[in-house]
C-alpha cells in the first residue's frame, strides 16, 4: 500500500511538473505573440506619422509656392502701373 502511494505521489508531482512547463511554454509564445504585434502597432503608426508629415510638408510647400507667385504678380502689376491696391 505504501509503494502505490510513493507511485501515486511520484506521477502526480511529475504530472503538475509537466502541466507547469507546459502553461510557462505557452506562457512564453503569448508574451511573444503580443510583443510581435504591438511592435507591427507602433510600426504601423510610425508609418502613418510619417505620411502624415509628408502630406503637411507638401501642403506647406504649395502654400509657400502660392505666396510667392502672388508676390510675383503684386509686384509685376506695380511695375506696370496696374496696382490697385491704392
Amino acid at each position: 500500500m505504501l509503494t502505490f502511494a510513493v507511485a501515486a505521489l511520484t506521477l502526480g508531482a511529475v504530472s503538475c511538473r509537466e502541466t507547469t512547463e507546459s502553461k510557462m511554454e505557452e506562457a512564453a509564445e503569448s508574451a511573444a505573440n503580443d510583443m510581435e504585434d504591438a511592435a507591427n502597432d507602433a510600426g504601423e503608426a510610425m508609418e502613418d506619422a510619417a505620411n502624415d508629415a509628408g502630406e503637411a510638408m507638401e501642403d506647406a510647400a504649395n502654400d509657400v509656392e502660392a505666396a510667392a507667385e502672388e508676390g510675383a504678380q503684386e509686384v509685376e502689376d506695380e511695375v506696370e502701373g496696374n496696382d490697385d491696391s491704392y
